[in-house]
């Protein structure tokens, strides 16, 4: 049975990347979100084992779906994914249920390598 994925980012380059990768390991992507409103209708309705949670979109933060998500009783792991590293930011993340927290670029080994950690 493989571990079904949700991609969030605004980036359709990003989440070719990160599907590319997922997939080549065995994973299954079952739904894609180009920002917020969309990737938490998605996390709501797929239930998926697994989020990767790009942090800044077009409509919101993914603090507030990540946030939102959890509130929601959503039980999936979120790897949040961002171009923006500082402590403080990674720090909050984990506060807020994130698993692990990427930041781009990173490379596709590095990513499966953090998702087979988490899973």
């Amino acid at each position: 049975m493989s571990k079904k994925v949700l991609i969030v980012d605004d980036s359709i380059y990003m989440r070719s990347l990160i599907k590319a990768a997922l997939e080549e390991d065995g994973y299954e992507v079952i739904g894609e979100a180009p920002n917020g409103e969309s990737a938490i209708d998605l996390a709501l309705e797929l239930q998926p084992d697994l989020i990767t949670l790009d942090n800044i979109l077009p409509d919101m933060m993914g603090f507030e779906i990540l946030k939102t998500i959890k509130d929601e009783g959503v039980d999936s792991k979120i790897i949040m994914v961002s171009a923006v590293g500082q402590q403080t930011v990674v720090n909050k993340g984990m506060e807020l249920g994130a698993e692990e927290y990427i930041v781009k670029p990173f490379t596709s080994d590095s990513l499966l390598e953090v998702v087979n950690k988490v899973m």
